[in-house]
């Protein structure tokens, strides 16, 4: 089997490299990616990308004509990844996130790519207040990161891939320990703030829902994908991915890492103003379809990971939030730097 993963320098990417290699020892696995978060490394000297048979760099609005010769599935990863980074490049997010997905998914379909695996968002629901948004409910993303993802959503739906099989997982929100670790996501963040100073700063008044899962449970989410068949959820599949018992406030989090990691002092801002991003989400049809591959990690789990990974770094600025750590904060130091242009494309190449 030969896959290639888009996007695999990153924080997700990084853990599913090693997912598959373990789990396909004699698959051949394709890295693509543009090498922004290259140098983010964290706990460990050595890259990911060792376990890879090959790894290409380039921009996926710019991806070679042989790029997809000979492969079996596609785990499409590379995006402008998160809220911040969608409202400072709005544009570019729209070109790389939306545009340039489609295009790749076109130029798979005519290379005879069986699997299509993109990674979508949870963020599509928005605001929803009430029940657990299941797949057929209404969407309402609030942002550029948000939109992009469901106008995808919308661009398989409508088009015809034949042989193809797509899979959209809505993933949950993203934490846990990576080789390429980020802390620009709500758990990640806490457990940084309590192992930094002792204090976790909630910038919101905590009460909006956030469903969670670990990367190590997203990396076996895309194995289930990347393998689907049409008999199993159809040619082209929009699913939440996640479990329910991952549903949490804002405060719980907050409250768990601070039993988890003793001393640590939980401040909310019941003075801010209402965060609109809340959204509780139903993962039955996940369960009902991938029974084997639901998430096994529990909060707790993800707390414990990212403590002890965070303790093996010696992990100890309380201005991290000023950091690399923060994905935002890595591509304005390229740009500062005159590496990479406004529009996210590199001056020189370095690879």
């Amino acid at each position: 089997m030969r896959i290639l993963i888009t996007g695999n320098m990153g924080y997700v990417g990084s853990v599913v490299a090693g997912h598959l290699r373990a789990r396909y020892p004699d698959a051949s696995l394709i890295g693509f990616d543009s090498g922004y978060f290259e140098d983010c490394l964290t706990g460990t000297d050595v890259s990911p990308e060792v376990l890879l048979d090959r790894q290409i760099f380039g921009d996926v609005r710019e991806t070679p004509a042989d790029l997809f010769n000979g492969v079996d599935a596609v785990i499409h990863l590379a995006a402008i990844s998160n809220d911040p980074m969608g409202t400072r490049f709005e544009a570019v997010t729209d070109e790389i996130n939306y545009r340039a997905t489609t295009a790749l998914a076109e130029a798979a379909w005519s290379a005879g790519v069986r699997n299509f695996v993109f990674a979508s968002s949870c963020s599509v629901y928005g605001a929803a207040d009430g029940l657990a948004r299941r797949e057929t409910d209404n969407v309402g993303p609030l942002t550029a990161y948000g939109r992009s993802k469901i106008a995808v959503e919308r661009y398989f739906e409508e088009r015809n891939f034949g042989t193809m099989t797509v899979t959209c997982l809505r993933f949950a929100t993203a934490c846990g320990m990576s080789p390429r670790l980020r802390l620009d996501l709500v758990l990640n963040d806490f457990v940084a703030c309590a192992l930094a100073s002792r204090k976790i700063t909630v910038l919101s008044d905590g009460m909006p829902w956030r469903p969670l899962i670990d990367v190590g449970d997203m990396a076996r989410a895309i194995e289930w994908a990347a393998v689907r068949t049409p008999g199993n959820g159809g040619p082209v599949l929009s699913v939440n991915a996640g479990c329910d018992e991952q549903n949490f406030r804002v405060k719980e989090l907050a409250q768990a890492v601070a039993e988890e990691i003793p001393g640590t002092d939980v401040d909310i801002n019941m003075q801010s103003p209402p965060d609109r991003r809340s959204y509780r989400v139903d993962f039955s049809l996940f369960r009902e379809l991938a029974p084997e591959f639901v998430p096994v990690v529990t909060l707790r789990q993800s707390i414990a990971s990212l403590r002890e990974g965070l303790a093996g770094m010696g992990f100890a600025d309380a201005q991290f939030r000023n950091s690399q750590h923060m994905r935002l904060n890595a591509l304005e130091a390229h740009i500062a730097a005159d590496k990479l242009t406004p529009d996210l494309r590199w001056r020189v190449s370095y690879h």
